[in-house]
């Protein structure tokens, strides 16, 4: 499994983002290494087709259902629309969810 954890360095809200990664990939038992992806800069965005920090990425697709690629890939804090409201975090259900699909693939093969 492939985990990406993209952030910018002065977006706070990185640090919960990254803590809540961790304690789901704790919850599935996935001892997979977090590839983390720091964006300094707008070259580095444009790279990586960085959406905003913090961004998590498993097997290479977005926790975010329906997200669309950016068309400004600027290091900027992400804001997320949630059933909740905007947030600057992804929901813990889309990243157990973005998990789970990856485990599932990989049972399949």
């Amino acid at each position: 499994m492939r985990i990406e954890f993209l952030w910018f360095e002065d977006c706070p809200n990185h640090p919960v983002a990254r803590a809540m990664l961790r304690e789901v990939l704790a919850e599935q038992q996935v001892a997979a290494p977090i590839e983390d992806i720091e964006v300094p800069d707008e070259a580095s965005g444009d790279r990586v087709r960085f959406p905003g920090s913090p961004t998590i990425r498993i097997n290479g697709r977005d926790v975010e259902p329906g997200v669309t690629d950016c068309v400004e890939c600027a290091p900027r804090c992400r804001l997320y629309h949630t059933h909740l409201g905007l947030r600057g975090v992804p929901l813990h259900a889309w990243v157990e969810t973005a998990v789970d699909r990856a485990l599932a693939e990989e049972r399949a093969g």
